[in-house]
């Protein structure tokens, strides 16, 4: 069973930064694409920020240049920095994993943008 532990979020003014992280239990996590979502209230979850193995990124065009995912296989933990926040990145924020063809998410975490 894999367990993904995010940290990190809360409330943030408008143009500020925050980051999340996620602790996997899964042994073979340098091997996995990790993933970042998020889904906002009233709104379907989406795809933020994808990291591979070997480091390669993938951002959703509306996260692009703000938003950085990186990795360390030493502690298999993911993060998300997030930067020049807009109150339509308020969402809760979930890691995610597919390990042999299921798929694994954390328990998410609150990420507010608000003046």
């Amino acid at each position: 069973q894999v367990q993904l532990v995010e940290s990190g979020g809360g409330l943030v003014q408008p143009g500020g930064s925050l980051s999340v992280s996620c602790a996997a239990s899964e042994s073979t996590f340098d091997s996995r694409t990790m993933n970042w979502y998020r889904q906002a209230p009233g709104k379907q979850r989406e795809l933020v920020a994808s990291i591979t193995s070997g480091g390669s990124t993938n951002y959703a065009d509306s996260v692009k240049g703000r938003f950085t995912i990186s990795r360390d296989n030493a502690k298999n933990t993911v993060y998300l920095q997030m930067n020049s926040l807009k109150p339509e990145d308020t969402a809760v924020y979930y890691c995610h994993v597919r390990v042999a063809w299921k798929n694994y998410w954390g328990q998410g975490t609150q990420v507010t943008v608000s003046s």
